[in-house]
């Protein structure tokens, strides 16, 4: 198994990051919130799960070893497979899913492309001894440093996350206030929280 990857970025896309590594260039797939920390050129230390399929060999990459346990931790429920528990981590932090279990949020849960409201009761009940307790840890060592472009690498994360180009323009306008007022305040707009903001105006609007 390969347990972390470690090198400069040679290439960005919407989904994926390429790390090179000994002269090679490893094809990883992260969520829009690790991505948004990684610049091409710059070094770069991601922990990463290997998916073996009988067609395929898939790296995903986290930004740090709870993110990646709690990646492995979520195929175990029946139905859950690597896309699935990257598109829940894209969402919430592997704490912010822990709290949603431990409290039986299922609107959180709901805020993940791809989960009903019967999937999101069915995954309460089989995280429930699972997850564990939640810890306290957010992102500041991930999304809290986002730069300038928020709507670039907000419509990128939708387009990964498998909306349309016309969804993901609509919802970058329906959060732009939010990103403003940030601004506003003398703040930076934060991209995992603009894009759980853009997700739940996309679920209201189907």
């Amino acid at each position: 198994m390969i347990a972390f990857l470690s090198g400069p970025v040679a290439a960005l896309a919407p989904d994926s990051a390429v790390v090179e590594v000994g002269g090679i260039g490893m094809a990883v797939q992260c969520t829009p919130d690790t991505l948004s920390a990684l610049r091409i050129g710059q070094q770069a230390k991601l922990a990463t799960s290997l998916v073996v399929r009988e067609d395929s060999l898939t790296l995903y990459g986290f930004a740090d070893d709870d993110e990646r346990q709690t990646f492995e931790l979520l195929q175990t429920a029946s139905g859950v497979g690597p896309r699935l528990a990257q598109a829940m981590l894209a969402v919430h932090s592997p704490d912010a899913l822990r709290r949603a279990v431990a409290t039986g949020d299922e609107k959180a849960l709901t805020a993940v492309p791809g989960i009903g409201k019967k999937g999101a009761q069915k995954l309460l009940l089989e995280f429930k001894d699972r997850l564990g307790e939640p810890v306290g840890k957010g992102r500041a060592g991930v999304g809290s440093a986002v730069t300038a472009g928020w709507r670039d690498q907000l419509h990128a994360a939708l387009i990964g996350l498998g909306y349309a180009t016309r969804e993901a323009d609509e919802a970058v306008a329906a959060v732009a206030p939010q990103a403003d007022a940030a601004v506003a305040d003398g703040g930076t707009p934060q991209v995992p929280q603009l894009l759980k903001a853009a997700l739940q105006t996309l679920n209201r609007a189907r």
